[in-house]
């Protein structure tokens, strides 16, 4: 028996432009961390307008709750570094929409403190692998049970395109806690293939979300570094890659397992960009 839900929110009842006109996930359960902004508040709009029941997560309190409205969906409060309320979070969404389809494990941070190597501190290192890497991990252990029980689910986790590439312009812990998160969904991919659970990372490029901004802000040299990498001449939108969650939510992704889903630009395949051209 499963709660009163609430009802998904469709785009198109408002009236809003560019909605997606397949509908590969209706009747499915979508919990996403980190929902209140960027990549995940754009992935819960995609969802959602796919005929997801989205479950929105994030440790902000009013952004969450904004996102879930947006949505149609259901928020709850969760600090994904605490096991307690990560169960709690996919507890809840099991308990009121009676599955647990789709996890993408969005959250993350990229603090200014997190550095050089020479010059981030334990504090800062241990705080990122707390956010970014531990998080996955706890919310992969929490989710796989649901997912188990009904004999399928996709698992998506964000990491980077940097969990491949080197950066002079370093952020040491960010950069190691995404190859971690590359890694450890590899090997789940694999564990639980069999039991019609996929598990895949999604390594977006530089996107243009508040985080990256933030970051950027204080250091536009570094910013300028970064753009000059990337053949398409700009950043990623967060709906762009939310297309690509939306893609690995679903079953036209169905042959796919323990892989990572890169989306960045072409700035891993450069060795040179062009000079001039549309973006730039």
């Amino acid at each position: 028996m499963t709660r009163n839900a609430p009802r998904p929110h469709h785009p198109h009842e408002s009236g809003e432009a560019d909605e997606p006109v397949c509908r590969r996930l209706a009747g499915r359960t979508a919990v996403i961390t980190g929902a209140g902004s960027g990549i995940g508040l754009a992935s819960a709009r995609r969802l959602a307008a796919e005929g997801a029941r989205v479950v929105c997560a994030d440790i902000d309190e009013a952004a969450g709750k904004a996102a879930a409205e947006a949505v149609g969906g259901l928020f709850v409060h969760t600090d994904v570094t605490d096991p307690a309320m990560v169960e709690a979070l996919f507890d809840e969404a099991y308990e009121t929409f009676g599955s647990v389809d789709v996890a993408f494990n969005n959250a993350g941070i990229s603090p200014p403190e997190d550095d050089s190597i020479l010059t981030t501190g334990l504090d800062a290192w241990r705080r990122v692998q707390e956010v970014n890497l531990t998080s996955v991990y706890l919310c992969c252990r929490a989710v796989l049970p649901y997912m188990r029980r009904h004999g399928r689910g996709s698992i998506i986790n964000t990491a980077s395109f940097v969990a491949r590439m080197g950066a002079a312009t370093s952020q040491i812990s960010y950069t190691a806690s995404k190859g971690g998160v590359l890694a450890m969904s590899r090997e789940l991919g694999v564990q639980f293939a069999r039991e019609g659970i996929r598990v895949n990372a999604l390594s977006p490029g530089p996107v243009d979300t508040p985080l990256l901004r933030e970051l950027f802000a204080a250091d536009p040299e570094r910013a300028a570094r970064r753009l000059v990498h990337i053949p398409l001449g700009r950043f990623a939108r967060p709906e762009e890659i939310a297309a690509a969650v939306a893609f690995l939510a679903s079953d036209d992704s169905s042959f796919m397992t323990a892989g990572e889903f890169l989306v960045d630009g072409g700035i891993s395949g450069a060795y040179v960009t062009p000079l001039h051209g549309p973006g730039v």
